[in-house]
């Protein structure tokens, strides 16, 4: 398999991060990461993990959707404020809409970034994706996500995802806590899904859902990669 070229995914964090008027070291406060990391990911010098990149976009509202976006930059709300407050018009939530207005619409509507694609099926990711047309993002601590698929105006990250052994969402094993609600189907490997005060393994077949805001954490203490298909979406 030969993924497509990996989305520029720290040029678009410090394009918003600068629309919206936010210094490195403010994102870096929200997030709870230092200045450094976030100039070192911006640069693409280092490589955000899973829970760190929900928190950058859970802080800048945008979507992960926008982020994978190769084409075009994402589109940021003049509403939005500094501290990263939504629209109220907006879906809300790393898996949310990235606020724009799409070609026709009135002033002031917020639609989905990529609904301006609609139009052409060019830019559609889809209805058909091929291995080696999707999009990879490889993220710290042993994560890989590749886009499987994109419907312009639909909230929702249909991701492969492959946690190498050894690899989890949090390097520092924190658990992680997001807008949406999360679906997951576990294809190949184990995983250990932390979910609050509750611990799961996860073997091929199994399935899990739950709302994102849940504190979570997955890794894999297993010697073999533990592939699975994830949706992650937004129901506000």
């Amino acid at each position: 398999m030969s993924p497509a070229d990996a989305p520029p995914v720290g040029a678009r964090i410090r394009q918003v991060r600068l629309a919206r008027g936010i210094s490195l070291r403010a994102l870096a406060r929200e997030v709870g990461v230092s200045a450094s990391l976030i100039s070192q990911i911006e640069t693409g010098k280092s490589q955000p993990s899973v829970s760190t990149l929900y928190a950058i976009t859970t802080a800048l509202a945008i979507s992960i959707e926008a982020l994978f976006d190769a084409t075009e930059p994402a589109v940021v709300s003049p509403a939005a404020t500094a501290s990263g407050t939504r629209p109220a018009t907006a879906s809300h939530g790393a898996s949310g809409t990235a606020p724009g207005t799409a070609p026709g619409a009135a002033p002031g509507t917020v639609t989905h970034a990529l609904a301006a694609f609609a139009a052409d099926p060019g830019r559609r990711i889809g209805p058909l994706v091929p291995p080696g047309d999707r999009e990879a993002l490889e993220l710290d601590s042993g994560v890989v996500w590749e886009r499987l698929g994109h419907v312009p105006g639909t909230d929702v990250d249909f991701l492969q995802v492959t946690y190498r052994p050894g690899g989890a969402s949090s390097s520092s094993g924190g658990l992680m806590r997001h807008p949406g609600t999360e679906y997951g189907y576990l294809t190949s490997g184990e995983l250990v899904l932390t979910l609050g005060f509750d611990e799961y393994t996860l073997r091929p077949g199994d399935a899990v859902c739950f709302e994102s805001t849940t504190p979570h954490r997955y890794r894999n203490d297993g010697d073999v990669p533990a592939v699975g298909v994830w949706f992650v979406f937004s129901d506000t």
